[in-house]
């Protein structure tokens, strides 16, 4: 019979490269876990690693399981601490994944009155699932996801929060500043300062660039809001952002603000969750205070 302790062991081989090093981190002996993996192997009737050398190579069988590991394990630990938190009291913590580099300042603005509201829910926000973060939340990894691109799933549910223009920032002293609103050619001899995202994921070339078969003279990237519209204000370049966000900069940094084509890019943004997650009261809490948040996009 397969059993948790199978799945942890064939997790653990895989992400420390050795039977001996699994053992270790697991606290077992290495003949202990040798044991369990032969006996496993003998119900299986399958080989779950072929040796080579002094490596270990997974056959397809213990490639399956390694996968099932990867998915199930994860929901196991999810459903026990959501457990432990019920039977001892606690809330827990609400872990945000980012896929949306501008959101993080509208993010802290709406953190910070939930916690104050939530004293006994931590929050986690985990910026490394920018651009994987469906799998995580799916893989109960994260418990919500802040995204402009929403995926729709069995099983997930996106909620839209606010509404906001994709716009161009460009130093005030430059030549199109003055204009009412830009056409993908203005772009072309510009460098386009941008986050590290791929052009198919960038609003900017996928609903302005590309449709008019325009490419910018040389395109940059930032992790950092602050260093990109340093160097616009520079000179250095041009970058598109949300209006709420680069109007918050505009006056700080002497940039203005222009709209891309006559009728702009207009975009949400959506926070995702489970669907067997919607009895969570503080997760539907933050939705409605995410929701409920006016910055200065939506009041004008």
């Amino acid at each position: 019979m397969l059993e948790r302790t199978h799945l942890t062991i064939i997790q653990a081989v895989d992400h420390h490269g050795s039977l001996t090093a699994a053992a270790k981190h697991l606290c077992l002996t290495q003949s202990a876990l040798s044991h369990t993996v032969r006996k496993l192997e003998q119900n299986l009737g399958a080989p779950i690693w072929l040796r080579e050398g002094r490596s270990l190579r997974l056959t397809q069988a213990g490639e399956y399981l390694l996968g099932l590991a990867n998915r199930v394990l994860p929901q196991l630990e999810h459903a026990e601490s959501k457990l432990k938190q019920m039977a001892q009291g606690e809330r827990g913590t609400l872990r945000i994944g980012m896929e949306c580099h501008p959101c993080y300042q509208w993010l802290l603005k709406v953190v910070s009155p939930f916690l104050e509201d939530w004293p006994d829910v931590d929050v986690d926000v985990k910026q490394k699932f920018q651009f994987g973060g469906l799998g995580a939340l799916l893989g109960y990894e994260i418990d919500l996801l802040v995204t402009p691109d929403p995926f729709y799933k069995a099983g997930l549910r996106f909620d839209p929060v606010f509404d906001y223009e994709q716009v161009l920032v460009v130093p005030r002293d430059h030549p199109m500043a003055k204009r009412k609103y830009l056409t993908a050619e203005d772009l072309r001899d510009q460098v386009l300062l941008t986050y590290p995202v791929p052009p198919d994921r960038l609003d900017i070339y996928t609903q302005f660039l590309n449709p008019a078969g325009v490419v910018p003279l040389r395109h940059k990237t930032s992790e950092t809001t602050d260093i990109m519209l340093q160097m616009v204000a520079s000179g250095r370049g041009v970058a598109a952002l949300p209006r709420w966000l680069a109007e918050e900069y505009s006056t700080k940094l002497a940039l203005s603000v222009v709209r891309l084509g006559r009728q702009g890019i207009a975009k949400q943004i959506f926070l995702g969750t489970r669907e067997d997650d919607s009895e969570v009261e503080y997760l539907s809490a933050f939705i409605k205070l995410a929701r409920g948040y006016e910055h200065s996009e939506t009041k004008a």
